[in-house]
C-alpha cells in the first residue's frame, strides 16, 4: 500500500512538472539578465491613478516585461554605446540581435509577435512588407520563403516545416529586413480618440525614415483621465528602452485629444496614435 501511494505521488508530481514545462513561456527570448523587476513593479501609477483598466492580454503581457537592473546605458546592436543616453529611465531585458535590423518599428513588431507567440496565438503572427505583400509566420513555418526581385515578392516552397523558436526568430529578421514604419503605419488602425489610449497602441509616423514608439502601460484616475508610458528602439538598432517624459519627471505622459507629443528623440502628433487589431 505504501509503495502504491508513493508511486502515485511520484507519478502525479512528474505529470504536474511536465504540464508546467508544456505551458507557454511568457517571455520566450533568452539573453539579458532579468534582475530589474517588471515594468509595473518599477514604475508605480502616479498618485490618484490606477492600473484597473485595459486588462487585455497584450496589456498584461507588456506590464510584465522584464527589465535590466538600474538604468544601464543603451547599447547598439554591435556592442557600442549609443551617443545619446538621456532619453530613458529603464532598459527592457530583451536582446537586440547582432545585425542592424531591430530598429523602431521592428521593435514594435518584435514585441507584438513575441506576445502572440507566447500566448498560443501564433497563427495571428503576420506583417506586411513595404511592398504590401503579406509575410505570415504560418507560411514561413511550413517552409515557404520569399523570393524578392525589386518591389515584387514571390513565395516559394524551398524550406522545411520548422515550428521552433529559432526559426521564428529567422522569420522576424526577414520581416525586419523588408518591413518598417511605412508598412506598419499602413497596417495599423487609427485611434479615433487618443484620450482612450490603450497599452499596445503605437505612435507612428511612416516614412524613410519614420519612427514608432509603443505604449507600454496606461493608468487612469476617477475622472477618466489617462496617462501612459512609451518605449522605443531607434536607429541604429539598439536596446529597447522606456522613455522619460522630457516635459516632466518620470515616464508618464498625459493622454490628450490632440496636439503635439514630444518624446526625447522624436515629435509626434496625438493623431499619430494607431492600434493593432485584436489586442
Amino acid at each position: 500500500m505504501w509503495l502504491t501511494r508513493c508511486f502515485g505521488f511520484i507519478l502525479a508530481t512528474t505529470l504536474c512538472h511536465a504540464l508546467l514545462l508544456a505551458q507557454p513561456t511568457p517571455y520566450a527570448w533568452s539573453g539579458p539578465a532579468r534582475d530589474g523587476g517588471t515594468l509595473a513593479e518599477r514604475f508605480p501609477a502616479p498618485t490618484g491613478f490606477s492600473r484597473n483598466i485595459n486588462q487585455t492580454p497584450f496589456a498584461t503581457w507588456l506590464r510584465g516585461l522584464p527589465l535590466k537592473a538600474g538604468v544601464p546605458q543603451v547599447t547598439l546592436f554591435d556592442g557600442r554605446l549609443k551617443n545619446f543616453q538621456e532619453a530613458h529611465l529603464a532598459v527592457v531585458a530583451i536582446d537586440t540581435g547582432r545585425r542592424d535590423l531591430q530598429q523602431c518599428a521592428d521593435a514594435v513588431m518584435r514585441l507584438r509577435a513575441e506576445f502572440l507567440w507566447s500566448n498560443d496565438r501564433r497563427d495571428e503572427i503576420s506583417f506586411n512588407f513595404t511592398s504590401g505583400d503579406t509575410a505570415r509566420w504560418s507560411a514561413w513555418q511550413s517552409g515557404q520563403r520569399p523570393k524578392i526581385n525589386g518591389n515584387k515578392v514571390r513565395w516559394v516552397n524551398n524550406g522545411s516545416n520548422d515550428a521552433s523558436y529559432k526559426n521564428f526568430r529567422r522569420y522576424l529578421n526577414i520581416v525586419f529586413s523588408y518591413a518598417g514604419s511605412h508598412s506598419l503605419a499602413r497596417e495599423l488602425k487609427p485611434v479615433a480618440d487618443p484620450r482612450r489610449i490603450q497599452p499596445g497602441d503605437v505612435f507612428i509616423q511612416g516614412g524613410f525614415p519614420g519612427h514608432a514608439v509603443i505604449v507600454l502601460d496606461v493608468v487612469e484616475n476617477t475622472a477618466g483621465e489617462r496617462m501612459f508610458m512609451v518605449g522605443q528602439s531607434y536607429m541604429p538598432a539598439q536596446d529597447f528602452h522606456v522613455l522619460k517624459n522630457p516635459k516632466a519627471d518620470g515616464v508618464w505622459y498625459p493622454a490628450l485629444a490632440d496636439g503635439t507629443l514630444r518624446t526625447p528623440e522624436w515629435t509626434f502628433q496625438y493623431r499619430d496614435l494607431k492600434r493593432f487589431a485584436n489586442p
